[in-house]
């Protein structure tokens, strides 16, 4: 599944950058991008996605835990750990404590 939305994203950027059709072309396209992303089945789809990846997260991290148990490691992960749970992806929520949002911040 990952490997067809990563065709046609590639597939809409080519179209998008390689079009002499002009700027109907895009303005369709972009309408059905929309359409697309609006769509009931789409948005139930999302959800669906965001519960599953809930739950593994939290089982990965109660796997991890006990894994670690009493190391140095464990305890520096019990520490850091405030109880926030992830955020779905386009919320623009910043809220807890992931080091990747702070490492990427102005490196494009």
């Amino acid at each position: 599944m990952r490997g067809k939305l990563m065709f046609l994203g590639g597939l809409a950027a080519g179209f998008v950058l390689g079009s002499r059709a002009g700027r109907q072309a895009y303005d369709e396209l972009v309408s059905t991008a929309k359409k697309v992303k609006e769509s009931p089945t789409v948005q139930e789809a999302a959800g669906v996605v965001q519960a599953q990846a809930t739950k593994v997260y939290e089982q990965s991290k109660a796997t991890v835990t006990d894994k670690l148990g009493n190391t140095r490691f464990g305890d520096r992960l019990r520490a850091t750990d405030t109880g926030t749970e992830p955020v779905a992806v386009g919320t623009g929520s910043t809220t807890g404590t992931s080091p990747s949002t702070s490492d990427t911040t102005g490196t494009f």
